[in-house]
């Protein structure tokens, strides 16, 4: 069962979903990428929780979690706004996964607290050229508001389809176009309602990413770190760039979006690297 709960901080609150109960494992924290929410990791919460507790918290501005107060927040400030709310339900050491925009906020934690983060998982994150990073951040994480024509609901909609069908999203063209398709329609739909929960506040995030200095933060990790990543993934492309920036890095596959086991299937990739002895 996943449990949910709210942790106040001084300006807001962050919403996080909880799963599994303490062992000798130790605990793992997720941290989700844009533009949802933790629960789209509810599938791998699932398959971890068997053998640890495990915590994923909204980041700020998506999901149930109060936007920041900042007019353009930055990873380090979204990262420490996250470690707020995981120092309170995990007071001493953790586990840390990432995915995409979740894969830069888990980095920055474990570069500042060192003394807490374990292990981190690296799952899928993008090395823009600079050109790219222009153009993604002009156009990929516009601002959607309310009108009364409703057109906003069919903005989101779109959206969200689009980044299973197309990357960049706004590329609809054969070039552009996914393998995977789209997920059953259920999957779909909770995944559109947490982008409109946070639809006035789902691009900081986005944007955050998109500006942080990866090529730079990343050399700076000081821990064991899996890189890893599922060849569906649109960011599959800056894999081995990552890789060879990360001091250390265990690599592994994920199996395809498409495999029916893919949460059961990368839990276990991620699980062997958590549990493994690692010889300093």
């Amino acid at each position: 069962m996943i449990r949910r709960r709210f942790v106040d901080l001084p300006d807001g609150q962050i919403h996080l979903r909880e799963a599994g109960a303490a062992t000798d494992a130790v605990p793992l924290a997720l941290i989700h990428p844009s533009p949802g929410s933790s629960k789209q990791l509810e599938g791998l919460m699932h398959a971890l929780s068997a053998t640890r507790r495990v915590v994923a918290p909204d980041t700020r501005g998506n999901g149930d979690s109060t936007p920041s107060p900042r007019a353009m927040p930055d990873i380090p400030h979204l990262a420490a706004e996250a470690f707020k709310a995981l120092d309170q339900v995990l007071p001493d050491r953790f586990d840390l996964y990432g995915s995409h925009t979740g894969a830069s906020i888990a980095m920055e934690i474990a570069i500042a607290h060192p003394d807490r983060v374990r292990r981190l998982v690296i799952d899928g994150m993008g090395l823009y050229a600079s050109d790219e990073q222009s153009e993604v951040l002009q156009r990929y994480a516009r601002e959607i508001v309310p009108d009364l024509e409703a057109t906003h609901l069919m903005q989101v909609w779109h959206f969200c389809r689009d980044q299973y069908l197309f990357w960049p999203y706004y590329n609809r063209s054969a070039e552009g176009r996914l393998p995977n398709g789209l997920p059953d329609a259920g999957t779909f739909h909770d995944f559109v309602v947490e982008v409109l929960k946070a639809m006035r506040s789902y691009h900081h995030s986005y944007r955050a990413a998109f500006r942080h200095p990866k090529r730079d933060r990343l050399p700076l990790l000081r821990l064991p770190v899996l890189v890893a990543c599922s060849p569906s993934d649109m960011l599959h492309r800056y894999f081995h760039s990552v890789t060879a920036l990360v001091p250390g890095a265990t690599i592994a596959d994920l199996p395809a979006w498409s495999d029916p086991d893919f949460e059961a299937g990368s839990a276990a990739v991620i699980a062997q690297f958590l549990d493994q002895e690692i010889v300093p």
